[in-house]
Parts: structure tokens; sequence; C-alpha cells
């Protein structure tokens, strides 16, 4: 989640694939409350193949949980969805009961906390798009890297371009990225430290149609 402009109204939002395509999710009426938008998603979604059958995949920042929700939707076999807000942590609740999303587990907590207590190498993709005013983008960055198997992804929706040669010091590197907006999309890879010296970060601008 993000912020978004003061007095924006309460709103729906809709998975794009998968098994519950076209179910729309309603996005409560909270300040800051804001999903990643459908071309957004549509477009991250293409970049990682539209099936995630057997993914292991973590929303640390949930909000409304629809990133989550559209991974599980196209076949994660887990995803855990982490909101501190304890109004959204019901309403994710809700929504997994409503979609009977038997791989989806919700859990009330700090992002970074919880992507740190997770074994090393654990998880195939990880989102983290917290509210752009925030500290938290380089330490949950730092716990995903860590959560994240070698070759798994990290989903970074952040308010600018991330530096190459942060990522790189992580041990990631963009694959893709997109502006749309105020957003801006990175999909990044954890690539194993033996590779890394001779690697460049890759920037591609996707179609923002």
């Amino acid at each position: 989640m993000h912020h978004a402009p003061k007095g924006q109204p309460s709103h729906e939002v809709r998975i794009i694939g998968g098994q519950w395509r076209r179910t729309r999710l309603k996005v409560l009426d909270k300040p800051g409350l804001r999903p990643t938008p459908d071309r957004v998603r549509e477009t991250l979604f293409n970049w990682l193949g539209q099936d995630l059958s057997g993914w292991r995949c973590v929303d640390a920042f949930a909000g409304t949980g629809v990133l989550g929700l559209e991974a599980a939707s196209r076949g994660a076999a887990h995803v855990l969805l982490v909101e501190q807000d304890a109004v959204l942590v019901q309403h994710l609740q809700d929504n997994v009961t409503r979609l009977q999303a038997n791989a989806a587990s919700v859990q009330r907590g700090d992002a970074v906390s919880s992507l740190g207590r997770l074994p090393g190498g654990s998880v195939d993709l990880v989102f983290i798009d917290p509210p752009f005013d925030g500290p938290w983008f380089e330490p949950a960055l730092k716990a995903a890297t860590r959560a994240v198997s070698v070759g798994g992804w990290i989903y970074l929706e952040a308010p600018v371009k991330w530096p190459a040669e942060a990522l790189g010091a992580l041990g990631l590197q963009c694959e893709r990225h997109l502006k749309a907006g105020a957003v801006h999309a990175h999909l990044l890879q954890r690539v194993s430290p033996e590779v890394m010296p001779t690697l460049t970060a890759i920037s591609t601008e996707g179609d923002t149609r």
C-alpha cells in the first residue's frame, strides 16, 4: 500500500487473473491506503509469468491484500499476508474467508520483523509496497533479500527508482522497471554471491499504457 490524496473515497479493486479473475475487493476508506494500480499489477504478473503454481509468497505490507491474493489466484502454494493495522487485518481475513483462499494466511505484525523471522531462502517472491513516506524501504529490502531463495524475486514499489548500486550491494539485480504516475515498480531478482561481481543491474522501462 502507499499514500493516496486525502479525501479519496473508498472504492474497489479487482483481481486480474487466475481462479478469482474479475473478483472485486473493497478498499477501506483509511488514510494512506491505496492499492497497486491495475495496470501496474497486470504488468508485474506478465513479468512473473501468469502461472505461479507452487510458489511461496509474502505480501509484506499487505494493505488491501490485492498483490498477495492475486498471487494466490494464480496458483501460489502459500501466501503470507502481513499487516499491522487491526482493521485491515480483519478485512484481509474476511476476504481470505470469502474467497476460500486456503493457500493464504493473514498475520498481524510488523513487515520487517515478520520477514526477519522467516527461514533464509524459504520464499520465492516478496511484495514490498509500504507507505511512501515511511522508513521501511531499506530494512524491508534487506530482510526480503535474506528470505528469498537465490533466483527468487522481490517486487518493490517506491516513489523513486532504486539505485542499481544499492541493489547490487544487497545481492539483487533489477530485471524490470516501470514508472506509472508517482509509482516506480521494480522486479528484483536475488542472485548468487558468486555471480554478483560479473552482473550489471538491468533496468527496462515498461509499457505504462
